[in-house]
């Protein structure tokens, strides 16, 4: 699977480049606190029934969603607040900032690429791939292309693996507790895990993404999640200057 560019902005506190789907949720440090399931055994699964089941993750209606977010690594913490405004399928415009208004940053994703993302200049690789992106939203997003399919069932948990040679996306979903966990592989090497939980109302309440090679730690507490009105048309354009 082919890792997109995905925006960067400065971090408020180091002025250090930290990846924006990072801190689009939130942000802690280390790898700690997210249980992996571990099914017994992967057998092969049905695509049409992966994506019928992918599906079923996305809500029903444009989304205005708000949150807020809080960012640690080995440099440092930061948090902030911020807003995405999610439209059906898979678009979603990202806006963030951090204390007092520092550290605003914008971006427009659309499926697994970012259309824009402002500032322009803070482009930048080293960052986790889409589907963990989506998986904060409590979204499964199935990667491109034409991953091998497998499937898993346990009890209380159900698991998909979407698969390219090494590469592997995996979604966990469970009842008890109600959650999504996802977990991105590339050539064997574990590049991020997301896990979110959904509140009684079955929609997100926070969510957590853990980056292993910086190492970071991003989370986010959701603080509303309406039904959107028809967005402006200028919703997917650039920040003007």
């Amino acid at each position: 699977m082919t890792k997109p560019p995905v925006a960067t902005i400065m971090h408020p506190m180091t002025r250090r480049l930290v990846p924006l789907a990072l801190t689009f949720a939130a942000a802690c440090g280390g790898a700690a606190g997210i249980v992996v399931p571990k099914p017994a055994a992967f057998a092969p699964g049905s695509p049409d029934s992966a994506r019928a089941w992918a599906r079923a993750s996305l809500p029903a209606e444009a989304r205005e969603i708000r949150f807020r977010w809080q960012f640690r690594d080995d440099q440092g913490a930061a948090g902030g607040r911020g807003r995405i405004r999610f439209a059906l399928p898979d678009s979603a415009r990202l806006d963030v900032q951090g204390p007092l208004g520092s550290g605003r940053a914008s971006a427009f994703v659309s499926g697994d690429t970012a259309i824009w993302a402002q500032p322009e200049s803070d482009v930048k690789r080293l960052v986790p791939n889409y589907p963990l992106f989506w998986a904060l939203l409590g979204i499964v997003h199935r990667p491109a292309g034409q991953p091998a399919v497998l499937r898993a069932s346990e009890p209380n948990v159900i698991a998909w693996r979407f698969q390219a040679g090494a590469d592997t996306v995996d979604y966990f979903r469970s009842a008890t507790p109600n959650r999504l966990v996802a977990e991105v592989r590339q050539a064997g090497k574990r590049i991020g895990l997301v896990e979110t939980i959904f509140g009684p109302d079955g929609l997100p309440a926070t969510a957590r993404l853990i980056v292993p090679s910086v190492p970071a730690r991003l989370d986010i507490t959701f603080s509303s999640n309406l039904k959107a009105k028809p967005f402006a048309t200028d919703t997917w354009t650039p920040p003007q200057p």
